[in-house]
């Protein structure tokens, strides 16, 4: 049977197993032989990644044809206009193409949501705002350099979903075992 765990990666860490000069990696929070990521995050994004020993699964949760929806929560620095929403929903034009069109609505800070270490700067002068957002496809650095693109840079990004697995009751650095979907489910 397959194994499906879900881990929530703190800020700083690698989306790897392999060592890496002084920088941690999933190795330091994850001892199960035989697992790997579906997909990466940003050493300096947080949230949930979802790994397994299922290779066909691993590629099923990665593959952006699946349109397998990841759901982040991003501080940006500034105020998002309508029309910036109205952007994102759309798709908006990166140097490596159109983005699919993707959903997005402003929120309050999330009930729950870990301090982040270090922590991220702060302008007196300038306000934030936090977005949740949902892409069906996984471009690198896509929501930060959507966010840039409008002109709102990201202060923190968390992914609170992938697929119908969550971060819900996982502290920062932890992981649970996830049940698998059924064969075929993913499709």
């Amino acid at each position: 049977m397959s194994r499906l765990i879900v881990f929530n990666k703190p800020f700083g860490v690698l989306c790897q197993f392999s060592p890496s000069a002084g920088r941690r990696t999933l190795a330091d929070f994850i001892a199960v032989p035989g697992v790997y990521p579906a997909g990466r995050l940003d050493a300096d994004s947080e949230g949930l990644v979802a790994l397994t020993d299922d290779g066909p699964l691993q590629a099923a949760i990665a593959d952006p044809r699946r349109k397998l929806v990841k759901g982040y929560w991003v501080q940006v620095e500034g105020t998002p206009a309508p029309s910036d929403l109205e952007s994102f929903r759309r798709g908006l034009e990166l140097a490596d193409g159109r983005t699919r069109p993707a959903m997005v609505r402003v929120i309050g800070e999330p009930a729950g949501l870990w301090p982040r270490d270090p922590p991220i700067r702060v302008r007196k002068t300038i306000p934030t705002a936090w977005l949740e957002v949902g892409l069906r496809e996984g471009r690198n650095r896509q929501v930060r350099r959507m966010t840039a693109r409008i002109g709102l840079p990201t202060l923190r990004l968390v992914r609170f979903r992938v697929g119908p697995w969550t971060l819900e009751g996982l502290e920062p650095g932890r992981w649970r075992d996830a049940t698998p979907p059924s064969p075929g489910a993913l499709r």
